[in-house]
């Protein structure tokens, strides 16, 4: 019975973050033709892409606590519903401050969905199993909204309007949303041994600041959050402008951007699976000090990179191979396993609002103006910075895996 729901409960987290990838990345493969639409130049990209970030950001914090005091269920349905109400109003926008206002309401799902559905996977899941049932929920949101979701796309602008494809997956939230409320069950928690580590439902009435102060109290979160800027600022800058990057500059035709697009998907949903599975038997702590130097060497493969679709291709599948992968531990694992139980989604929230205000909302917003001043081929450079913070970071996180340390069994 408890193997029946911990498959049953990664399921319906995966299915619900596949939906979430599609939301916020179906959008970055329609960027060249949304701006020829509504006019918008790159810092106008910048600004669409940081506002959805900026609303992830303030959901998780604020979702993700609240997940720990009242329980997953009603955050992860209430989520859901808002998320598929909302898809299709991305396609009725005119202009960019309506495109703006409808991607920050659109972030709010998503951000309240992020900590609450990473937790709910963790709790459903024995401890020699965090690292792979991790990877197949998180794998999705690569999968759906950055390996799939360009092949679509690519697909279905030669036959409908880029409007219109929001449209498609309204249904399939609402339907996942109902899977969910039959699905995911709050767990049941002795009485606390404090005020800072009960669990969900067992004192809704604590504070905010109380539970995000013991959970920064951690070193590891304070460290996890630096990293998780580090590995957005690498995600958001890709996804969001190289397909300008390989139209305007490269010169590439539609098509083939497209295809290109998709090895950011492909790449990151192989890393998300094999990565955090082999932590779970070499440890957090190495792997992710692997990965950290492995997405530094890719992005400077990638801004090397010719404008054959291969030559493109394999860096591009390179940097999110091992990206991807350290955004799954960090958020996951990493917190899940450097606080109680009852700050699980506490501290999964806070690393990724303090992330997703810098390095998925400051980032773009920096690399968007910085492309407009000084040319789109130079819009790597400031992610490969941020890499190089991430190789220090990484290095000095304390290990989470129980078997290497005795302290968090």
């Amino acid at each position: 019975m408890a193997r029946q729901r911990e498959t049953a409960t990664v399921a319906v987290m995966a299915a619900g973050f596949g939906l979430v990838g599609i939301d916020r990345f179906l959008i970055t493969t329609m960027f060249p033709t949304i701006a020829r639409d509504l006019h918008l130049n790159y810092a106008d990209i910048g600004a669409i892409t940081g506002a959805l970030a900026i609303a992830w950001g303030l959901a998780a914090l604020f979702m993700g606590n609240l997940s720990d005091r009242i329980g997953r269920r009603r955050v992860l349905v209430g989520s859901l519903i808002l998320f598929s109400l909302l898809i299709g109003a991305s396609g009725l926008a005119t202009a960019l401050g309506g495109l703006i206002l409808v991607r920050i309401v659109m972030g709010i799902a998503d951000g309240a969905y992020t900590p609450a559905s990473i937790t709910a996977t963790l709790e459903a899941s024995p401890p020699e199993r965090h690292g792979l049932n991790i990877g197949i929920q998180q794998m999705m949101l690569p999968l759906c909204g950055l390996g799939l979701g360009p092949l679509a796309v690519g697909a279905l602008l030669h036959v409908i309007n880029w409007r219109y494809i929001f449209l498609i997956f309204v249904l399939p939230g609402l339907a996942v949303a109902y899977a969910v409320s039959r699905t995911v069950a709050d767990p049941v928690r002795g009485p606390p041994a404090s005020p800072a580590i009960d669990g969900p439902g067992m004192n809704p009435t604590r504070g905010f600041l109380h539970d995000w102060r013991a959970a920064l109290s951690e070193r590891n979160i304070r460290i996890a959050a630096g990293m998780m800027l580090c590995w957005l600022t690498c995600l958001m800058s890709t996804s969001a402008f190289l397909p300008n990057y390989l139209t305007d500059y490269l010169k590439l035709p539609l098509g083939q951007m497209s295809s290109v697009m998709s090895a950011i998907g492909l790449g990151s949903t192989v890393g998300t699976l094999l990565w955090p599975w082999l932590s779970d038997r070499l440890g957090r702590r190495p792997i992710m000090v692997l990965c950290t130097l492995g997405a530094l060497g890719s992005l400077a493969w990638l801004h090397h990179a010719g404008a054959g679709m291969l030559s493109l291709f394999l860096p591009l599948f390179s940097v999110h191979f091992f990206n991807n992968a350290l955004i799954t531990l960090t958020v996951g694992p990493l917190c899940a396993e450097s606080v109680p139980a009852g700050l699980a989604a506490t501290a999964s929230g806070l690393v990724i609002a303090i992330a997703e205000f810098f390095g998925g909302g400051l980032a773009p917003w920096l690399v968007g103006h910085a492309a407009q001043r000084f040319g789109i081929e130079n819009f790597l450079i400031l992610p490969m910075a941020a890499m190089v913070v991430g190789v220090l970071l990484s290095a000095s996180i304390r290990e989470t895996r129980s078997a290497f340390n005795p302290a968090a069994s």
